[in-house]
């Protein structure tokens, strides 16, 4: 029987069928994914579409997975081999990020969009806790969801604590599958809830110490939406590590510097050293954010592309 895994705790798995029917799923004992990379953390992500049996002892087994539409993968930490898939089978990637309490950095933004953009999952960014923001600060974050919108990105500034800031969200991941990602503290779970009341998701405080969320929501997990529609809550990340993007594919994932392409002096440009760089020139020029350009040299000049982990 076919089904969508919604809950994934490394050994065990929520299979919901389309009767409404849920089972709890172990691998079957021979269970294999073709073409699937072995330092992947875990086989099977939420969102995941498996065949499903039942073993003469009546344990119901996952015995296949079908082929995913796309997915999300980071880099389990920042230097290591192994990755993790935060889901699969999305149809639109919300990064939830915060100016303070925590605060998130446009590095872990744009590094969550390249990855959005090389699976071809359409991403929008919500800067949350405006309440919290000053004028000047809200300004700020007003030009940063400006930059992404730019780029093609939704982008939405919103407090949990506006009702039509939360109806605006609702509307837009109706009738969706909808990954929600973020740092710890940033307001997942709180959204969530407001979205869904039902679900009473646990929430955390900020460390007052460190001005960190604290990790309430342990495993990926996806919730039905009322009216239609998926939600998948994450774990917080502390970091987003780019996977399976080759240096001179980076650019690529840069709508920006997508749009630039033939323009460069040098066929294969990597838009760093480079005399005649149409990217640097647009740089110079203000036609592209530094922030942007910085995050992709140290993209570009780090350890995450030193290999490819097919």
């Amino acid at each position: 029987m076919k089904g969508i895994v919604i809950r994934s705790t490394g050994s065990w798995y929520t299979v919901a069928f389309e009767d409404g029917r849920r089972a709890e799923c172990r691998l079957k004992g021979n269970f294999r994914i073709k073409g699937v990379n072995t330092r992947n953390t875990n086989p099977l992500a939420v969102g995941d579409h498996v065949e499903v049996e039942t073993e003469q002892n009546g344990d119901a087994v996952i015995a296949e997975l079908h082929d995913r539409r796309n997915y999300i993968i980071r880099r389990s930490t920042k230097l290591s081999k192994q990755t993790h898939i935060l889901a699969a089978n999305v149809d639109r990637a919300w990064v939830v990020a915060t100016l303070k309490q925590p605060r998130t950095s446009t590095g872990f933004v744009d590094r969550f969009l390249i990855t959005a953009e090389a699976y071809n999952i359409p991403a929008t960014v919500i800067f949350n806790k405006s309440d919290l923001l000053d004028e000047e600060e809200t300004e700020y974050v007003e030009v940063l969801a400006d930059l992404y919108r730019n780029l093609g990105y939704g982008a939405h500034l919103i407090s949990c604590n506006n009702s039509d800031d939360v109806e605006l969200i609702r509307e837009l991941m109706q009738s969706k599958v909808n990954l929600i990602a973020g740092h710890s503290g940033v307001g997942k779970s709180t959204l969530i809830n407001l979205l869904e009341p039902e679900l009473a998701l646990r929430t955390g405080e900020i460390s007052k110490a460190h001005s960190k969320g604290m990790h309430t929501t342990t495993f990926a997990e996806m919730f039905e939406m009322n009216g239609g529609g998926w939600i998948i809550d994450t774990p917080g990340i502390k970091e987003f590590g780019i996977v399976n993007v080759e240096r001179n594919e980076l650019s690529h994932f840069f709508p920006e510097m997508r749009n630039l392409f033939g323009e460069c002096k040098y066929h294969g440009c990597l838009h760093d050293q480079e005399p005649g760089c149409a990217v640097r020139k647009a740089v110079d020029e203000g036609k592209i954010a530094v922030t942007r350009y910085e995050c992709y040299l140290q993209i570009l000049n780090g350890e995450e592309l030193e290999k490819e982990y097919d």
